[in-house]
This record gives C-alpha cells, structure tokens and sequence, in this order.
C-alpha cells in the first residue's frame, strides 16, 4: 500500500531527463538489460516501469502504486501477461498521472503542472522506443478512475497530441464502461485480445 506522503508540489521532483539519465549510468538490484525503470529508486512518483524490446505494448493506467522491477504487483502481472499475448516482445506501464497513490482517492487534488509536464516527456520518450517497423502501441487501460480528478483527462489529451506525432495506434481490452472509459487489466482474462480504441471521439465525451 502506498498512501501518498504529502501533495507533490512539496517534494523536489527529479526531471525526467535527469532521472532517464541515472537509470542509465548508476548501477542497480535489478537487470537493467532486462528492466526500464525510471526513476529508478521507489519515490512518490513513477515516470515508467516495463521490460525492454523493440515492439513494447505501452499500457497506460491513471496512476502508478507500489510495483518495482522483479516485484510486479496484481495489475502488472496482467499487463504483461495480455501483451504476450496479443504479440508483443515487451511491456511498458506507463500513466495518466505520475504520483503513486495505491488507491485513487488518496491522489492529489492539486495539478501539478511540474510532474504532468515531466509525465508527457516520459511519454515522448516511450513513444521513440518503438524499432524499425513497428508503430507505438497504446492501450487505454484507466477504467473509471478517470472520474475521480477534474485534470485527468487534460492529460489524456496531451498524450493523444504526443501520440499522434508519433502515429501511436490506440486499443483497448475488455468491456468498455456505460461512460465509454476503456476496460481496467486487473481483471482482465490472460487470453484477452486488444481492439482498436477511438481515442479521439472518447476525448469529445469530456467537452
């Protein structure tokens, strides 16, 4: 369980490039050749968490909880599975919002606009990890939890504009809600297959 320590406007936020940047040059307890973790020590916020390959399948959630490398929690553990099976060699878990907080309604009220902005250059990053051929892959995978702060979905569709830079194609797994919100992978069978997600006409339910 990991209850946020304070709102993250009052801790120092470690910039994405930095933080890319220790990951890549310091050594860790976990295989690096095997592992993309950023930062990569357990704080109050998690830019990316996923293994490495050249046709990653990025899931996004809203926020990240407790999961390290070799210590993959419930969620995880789903994630990963579905990715093999839908034929990717790789998985990235990436997140609407950075701040960890094992139960949403523990999240910030407060928009940080720091985090945010750092979140969506981690998100550029993942979005150019993608080998020759082989077009970004995002799975919409938040749920209904999108409900529970007014600045989620301005931040969904910041990473739609970053997406589309990059010609990321957007699927979902599962039941959709009434609402229309993609299907969280926690309980998602392993054999689940990802379906085209119109990222674009969700978006429009927010306006």
């Amino acid at each position: 369980m990991h209850i946020p320590a304070c709102e993250t406007n009052q801790i120092e936020v470690l910039l994405f490039d930095d933080a890319l940047q220790n990951e890549q040059t310091t050594s860790h307890d976990y295989d690096p050749n095997k592992w993309l973790y950023v930062p990569c020590h357990y704080s109050e916020y998690r830019y990316i968490l996923g293994t490495k390959g050249v046709n990653p399948l990025i899931c996004i959630g809203i926020n990240p909880s407790t999961a390290a490398p070799d210590d993959l929690d419930n969620t995880l553990k789903s994630v990963e599975r579905i990715a093999h099976h839908n034929g990717f060699d790789s998985f990235i878990m990436f997140n609407v919002y950075a701040q960890r907080a094992t139960r949403p309604d523990d999240m910030e009220q407060t928009f940080n606009k720091l985090l945010h902005a750092e979140n969506m250059k981690a998100f550029e990053y993942v979005l150019s990890l993608y080998g020759e051929g082989h077009t970004p892959t995002v799975w919409a995978a938040w749920g209904t939890i999108v409900e529970m702060r007014e600045y989620l979905p301005a931040c969904i569709a910041d990473m739609v504009a970053l997406g589309n830079q990059y010609g990321a194609r957007w699927v979902s797994a599962g039941k959709k809600s009434k609402k229309g919100h993609p299907h969280h992978p926690l309980y998602l069978k392993k054999d689940s297959v990802t379906e085209a997600f119109d990222v674009n006409a969700y978006l429009a339910t927010f306006e």
